[in-house]
């Protein structure tokens, strides 16, 4: 693989997250082993892009920008910010685990509770494998959130935040903007999870298409919408914005035991605020705007 980086290198990772994707691990452990995610959106961003550091004043000061975490995983190597590009990927829900979760009013569908348990496992596979392609290549990756020290915290200004942020590191690199429930509206819609690797190597960022956070939202660039306020069965979310507190304590509640008394499985999955809305498939504001 050429060390200078380059369009070569955007072909090669973009070409194995990919096939990753393809492989027999993308699956919901169903009978017939049905697949937990479609075709996935791939976009880059620098490590000094200086969205990370208003993120990181946002949030508060425990949140990693991309050197911090590669600097912790990597003490040996001095890395510098502009040395480091961040790979960000969406695995949209496939039109089954959709249409499911739209007919439900309370609890999130059987499928929609096994992308979030069986989908994420293959999404958390996933970072180690990217890091395990780059780093049989000879370049230094981590991902950030399968990392021992990726920890919950408590912001003065956000109440529960991460130490790294899926959905902020794919609105770095090109591939989505925020909605009023707090979920990322990307091309291929809201109903998503996110996934990313820091590395050393020299990868052109992704242009992004927008100058606002909340440029894709209904809600926020016309006025309108808010269908998701409708579709929130905990109330959590308002014209205010998200309710962080009242999501959690839904999810840890009431969907909890829902999916382990339903369906078996000891995890959680809602999505409701993600299904039956504009924004669950696309974006709903037009490119002009």
């Amino acid at each position: 693989m050429d060390r200078k980086g380059g369009q070569g290198v955007v072909e090669w990772i973009e070409r194995s997250i990919r096939e990753f994707v393809g492989s027999s691990q993308n699956s919901l452990r169903t009978e017939n082993n049905e697949i937990a995610w479609g075709e996935p959106l791939i976009g880059f961003s620098r490590g000094d892009d200086p969205l990370y550091v208003q993120i990181t004043s946002m949030i508060g000061d425990f949140y990693w920008q991309p050197a911090e975490i590669f600097g912790i995983t990597f003490p040996q190597i001095d890395a510098r910010p502009e040395e480091l590009s961040v790979i960000s990927w969406v695995l949209p829900q496939t039109e089954a685990t959709k249409a499911d979760n739209r007919k439900q009013r309370t609890f999130g569908s059987e499928r929609w509770v096994r992308s979030r348990k069986f989908g994420e496992d293959f999404n958390v596979a996933l970072r180690t494998d990217v890091v395990r392609l780059l780093q049989d290549a000879g370049y230094q990756a981590v991902a950030p959130q399968n990392s021992p020290m990726f920890a919950i915290r408590m912001s003065q200004t956000y109440e529960m935040a991460s130490t790294w942020s899926e959905r902020h590191v794919a609105h770095v690199s090109g591939l989505g903007t925020f909605g009023l429930c707090d979920g990322l509206i990307t091309p291929v819609g809201k109903a998503v999870r996110c996934g990313s690797v820091v590395a050393r190597i020299s990868i052109p960022p992704t242009p992004r298409p927008y100058g606002d956070h909340h440029a894709y939202c209904l809600f926020y660039s016309e006025g309108s919408c808010g269908a998701c306020i409708k579709r929130c069965p905990a109330g959590a979310v308002s014209k205010e914005g998200h309710d962080k507190k009242k999501c959690r304590d839904y999810l840890e509640g009431p969907i909890a035991r829902h999916a382990r008394d339903a369906y078996g499985i000891e995890a959680y999955g809602c999505g409701l605020c993600q299904t039956k809305v504009p924004c669950e498939s696309g974006i709903p504001v037009s490119a002009k705007k």
